[in-house]
């Protein structure tokens, strides 16, 4: 047991929490974590309708009587629009889901401070996940519970600020008064140790669940980030105003190009598909789209069942933490 502000807001054995993955945080992924004594994950955008999304809520709870956060990205999107958006908060509402994982455009302004109000009312742990203190401080201001400090090194939308996990963490830990949660080059004990030093309440991860045993994704992407190391990611996207961190391969090169010579969103947008990322997911194609993972592949090196990581994770943690204190006494 590791107690942390995060442990005791939800009931949880240990402050590890899934981050969203698109088309890989479902029912059967988010129960095993949740399971396992941490916090899972259903990431909303897998499910464009009321009915299948509040489906997949049923379908995690017969999976297990733990908590779990779901996400809610508000982006511009092709496939999702604002109605969405609305759907989603509403149904985590009625729900009455333990946490909402808020990523791009913050719930007041692409939603309304009624949308805050509505999920508040209804018991809705509500954490942003922010790049910069400034982002921070909103959050906190107009009455989110928590925020996760997501540093570049993440996979993902890592904010174009640019900001490392070790830095970003303890300053935005000294400028809020709400737990902090550490996003970014999480994979192991030794990285949940450090992000608990620096301030932190707990960790979120994304990367290092996709090689676990109940990810649905093909063998081959899991034993590809046992294979790759941390300089095995690149950011990309950047001419778009919305960068991404993503596996290096030969669509990465592709955008890459587009982006040097000068391309716009519409030579883009079918490199960069979503539909190209569920295909892959399937097939194990791992250069045939965009892999959103982070630095934190380099600390990958087995596929467990996420019990076993969530257990580990925590010895681990222990015996660094003493570790430490012994060379400083």
């Amino acid at each position: 047991m590791i107690n942390t502000a995060i442990t005791e807001m939800f009931g949880i054995k240990y402050p590890i929490i899934c981050g969203a993955m698109m088309f890989l945080c479902k029912p059967k992924l988010c129960a095993a974590i949740s399971n396992a004594g941490g916090m899972g994950n259903l990431t909303a955008g897998n499910w464009e309708t009321e009915e299948s999304f509040r489906d997949a809520i049923h379908e995690t709870r017969k999976l297990t009587d733990k908590p779990f956060t779901v996400n809610l990205t508000l982006l511009p999107s092709v496939r999702l629009n604002p109605e969405n958006y609305k759907m989603w908060a509403r149904v985590c509402a009625e729900e009455k889901v333990a946490a909402l994982e808020i990523s791009g455009t913050p719930l007041d302004k692409a939603l309304g401070m009624e949308t805050i109000e509505m999920l508040k009312k209804a018991n809705v742990k509500l954490f942003h996940k922010v790049g910069s203190v400034r982002h921070a401080i909103h959050a906190e201001h107009v009455g989110y519970d928590g925020i996760y400090a997501a540093g570049v090194e993440e996979g993902g939308h890592p904010l174009n600020d640019d900001v490392t996990t070790m830095l970003l963490t303890p300053r935005i830990a000294e400028s809020v008064k709400i737990p902090v949660v550490t996003v970014g080059g999480i994979a192991n004990g030794r990285s949940l140790a450090a992000a608990l030093v620096l301030g932190a309440q707990g960790v979120m991860m994304a990367s290092r669940f996709i090689a676990t045993r109940e990810c649905e994704v093909h063998d081959n992407i899991k034993q590809e980030l046992v294979n790759r190391k941390e300089n095995d990611t690149v950011l990309y996207g950047q001419t778009t105003g919305l960068q991404g961190r993503g596996l290096k391969n030969k669509v990465i090169s592709e955008i890459a190009a587009v982006e040097r010579r000068g391309g716009g969103l519409d030579d883009l947008i079918p490199l960069m598909s979503g539909l190209r990322v569920r295909e892959a997911w399937t097939t194990g194609d791992v250069d045939s789209a965009p892999l959103m993972v982070g630095q934190s592949i380099g600390l990958i090196n087995d596929i467990p069942t996420c019990q076993e990581l969530l257990d580990r994770m925590a010895e681990e943690a222990k015996q660094y933490v003493d570790k430490a204190i012994k060379m400083i006494s």
